[in-house]
């Protein structure tokens, strides 16, 4: 398939032994403990060839290759082959966890991002869409940030010094149609995992500053 490197899925390792690696996807990416797959998983747990991921025009696509532990899409157990989205957890076994980041969702959203640039001053942390990278200075952090704590970064870091209210933060992390029944804690507790992952790599800095009875900013000091 004719694709730009721009517009190539990506599949990056969340947790196990392949952390923090991406891989592009081109037409179709095997994964599995033998050496001839696409992506090789050290672990008896997985079997020689366990899951394959298709890109076709119209999408990519999930499928489980009769696994002896199973393929997981959003923690649910794959049956047949499903429709993969932006953001969307593969767990391979109990082995190895991915997200998936489709360039249909991506895109669009990297060129909104391009156009407000300007307005957004280079600070210690920076965040590049794309690739859902972070970084702290010169490191990154790793593993990357799960799809919901680094939605809750981007939506801070496009609006740095200004205060985002709590429920524009839920209806966009949870969807507006579930904003009613997602509680305050809930949203506390993704602030406080947020927190630890940023404090993990520099603890000098809050980052995330709560705002009582508004909302959170991100203060990003200069580099």
């Amino acid at each position: 398939m004719d694709r730009n490197n721009d517009d190539t899925p990506v599949l990056v390792g969340q947790s196990g032994p392949l952390n923090g690696q991406r891989w592009m996807v081109g037409d179709k990416i095997i994964v599995g403990r033998d050496m001839e797959c696409d992506i090789i998983i050290p672990s008896r747990q997985v079997s020689r060839k366990h899951a394959r991921l298709t890109v076709t025009k119209s999408g990519a696509t999930l499928e489980d290759l009769g696994s002896k532990n199973g393929t997981h899409l959003n923690g649910s157990m794959l049956t047949e082959p499903e429709a993969l989205k932006d953001g969307d957890v593969v767990q391979i076994a109990f082995a190895q966890q991915f997200i998936f980041l489709s360039s249909d969702a991506t895109m669009p959203l990297e060129m909104g991002t391009m156009e407000g640039t300007a307005s957004i001053p280079e600070g210690l942390l920076k965040l590049k869409k794309s690739s859902r990278q972070v970084w702290i200075g010169e490191e990154e952090v790793l593993p990357p940030l799960s799809a919901s704590q680094f939605l809750l970064l981007e939506m801070l870091y496009e609006r740095q010094d200004r205060v985002v209210p709590r429920k524009e933060i839920i209806a966009e992390i949870w969807g507006a149609e579930n904003a009613l029944e997602v509680s305050e804690q809930a949203l506390d507790a993704l602030v406080r995992r947020l927190r630890d992952r940023l404090a993990a790599i520099d603890a000098s800095h809050p980052f995330i500053i709560t705002i009582r009875g508004h909302g959170l900013r991100l203060d990003n000091p200069p580099k």
